[in-house]
């Protein structure tokens, strides 16, 4: 991983987590080739240990095949609630939960 590459390494992306892709903002460009061109995606693999799904990749420059980051993102289930988490030098770190009922309960309000 390279962090002559980025702008800012692991940005705080709030609840964005990206499965595939990458955040181009935060690509400077090449610290080797000195170019700045759009990313290959390499050794993409999807696993799955105890219930999690777990997808990791590399982000490579697509002129001079420098590694310039490793991406992992995950996805569980827990109770009543998706979570899902990335990081990534390039495209930062995130974690986001949602509710896999039609209405989340931590957002109803107690009528008494």
């Amino acid at each position: 991983m390279c962090g002559d590459c980025v702008e800012k390494e692991y940005p705080n992306r709030g609840n964005t987590c990206l499965e595939n892709g990458s955040f181009l903002l935060n690509f400077t460009g090449c610290a080797v080739c000195n170019k700045r061109d759009f990313m290959l995606i390499t050794n993409k693999s999807l696993k799955e240990e105890d219930g999690e799904e777990i997808v990791t990749y590399d982000h490579l420059c697509k002129n001079c095949h420098h590694v310039i980051a490793r991406h992992e993102y995950t996805f569980s289930i827990m109770d009543e609630f998706q979570e899902y988490t990335m990081l990534c030098l390039l495209c930062g770190k995130a974690e986001d939960t949602i509710s896999i009922l039609p209405d989340d309960p931590r957002q109803m309000t107690l009528l008494f």
